[in-house]
């Protein structure tokens, strides 16, 4: 399947190899809202989505000679931004002190009522262990498959499938103990 990127994009995207400064202001002020809650997604941390925003658009302008216009630049974009906010979690140490954790489950014992919100499926998502949580919104939130996932984190498929099956059974698990 082959995309087009419309005239606005491909005229951005020249402007900006060109070092137009404006350009590359616009193309960053275009999408950097959407590619922060990617990051904020992947990393469970405000800072550090923020430094993985900053360090996937200077990938961006130095590899835009490199965009094929295979797909629009909004999704190359995330991709760049993805593999970003993947390789800065994997960096993270792989511990949390104990404060932090129990702080993170007090939403257990909070009365939410006859409902579910998405603050509260927001909450459950980000306390997912950083793997389970890193396939969970790649396949169900920003929609790549098994495949793309597995190549991106450098897992087997089956691994890609089983991280979902224990994210989706863990917030099960987060919204069974609302009751």
């Amino acid at each position: 399947m082959s995309f087009t990127i419309s005239n606005t994009e491909s005229s951005l995207v020249e402007a900006c190899l060109q070092n137009d400064r404006l350009a590359q202001k616009a193309l960053y002020d275009r999408y950097k809202d959407a590619m922060y809650t990617v990051a904020y997604r992947i990393t469970n941390d405000f800072d550090l989505a923020q430094d993985v925003l900053q360090d996937a658009f200077i990938q961006i302008f130095k590899g835009l000679k490199n965009f094929r216009k295979e797909s629009t630049i909004g999704a190359w974009i995330k991709v760049i931004v993805v593999r970003t906010a993947l390789k800065a979690v994997k960096k993270q140490p792989h511990f949390s002190p104990i404060e932090d954790h129990i702080i993170g489950h007090q939403h257990k014992y909070i009365d939410w009522g006859d409902y579910l919100d998405s603050e509260y499926l927001e909450k459950a998502i980000l306390d997912l262990p950083a793997g389970y949580r890193s396939v969970f919104i790649l396949i169900e939130v920003e929609g790549y498959p098994h495949k793309e996932v597995a190549k991106l984190l450098n897992i087997s498929e089956g691994t890609s499938k089983s991280q979902l099956y224990h994210a989706k059974k863990k917030l099960r698990e987060y919204i069974n103990n609302l009751d």
